[in-house]
């Protein structure tokens, strides 16, 4: 098992988008981060690698409101395809949502592993990888 963290960041927001990945390399862990704008180019990702399991993320930062495909609407699409992923995927459903509907609909799809509230701080951010980094141990 490779110690690279594929880590995976789907939200709509460029500026976000750039936000995080600059936070994510100044952690200096090794992994390799790829990004989508909305959910469907994310759902379709893993769809058109279903049989290329080492392409798929070990953890996914995925925002909630986004044009075309929603965080929620890509989780319902990525319950369906679980079954056929051999690979555990870490989901974290970040958004600036304060909305106790919004929390609780996250908290509710076991899939989800925490709700975050944007921006994720950096001192967060490497704990969460860090700890994916020490599961692979």
């Amino acid at each position: 098992m490779s110690n690279l963290l594929k880590t995976c960041i789907v939200d709509d927001d460029l500026i976000y988008r750039f936000t995080m990945v600059k936070t994510l390399e100044s952690i200096k862990l090794p992994m390799d981060i790829m990004v989508f704008s909305d959910g469907e180019k994310a759902i379709n990702f893993m769809l058109d690698n279903l049989d290329n399991e080492p392409e798929y993320p070990d953890v996914i930062f995925l925002d909630i409101d986004m044009p075309v495909m929603d965080g929620f609407q890509f989780m319902e699409e990525f319950i369906k395809i679980k079954p056929r992923i051999g690979k555990s995927i870490t989901i974290y459903m970040v958004s600036s949502s304060i909305d106790p509907v919004d929390i609780e609909r996250a908290n509710n799809i076991s899939a989800i592993s925490d709700y975050i509230i944007k921006p994720i701080g950096l001192v967060r951010l490497k704990e969460i990888m860090e700890n994916l980094l020490d599961e692979r141990k």
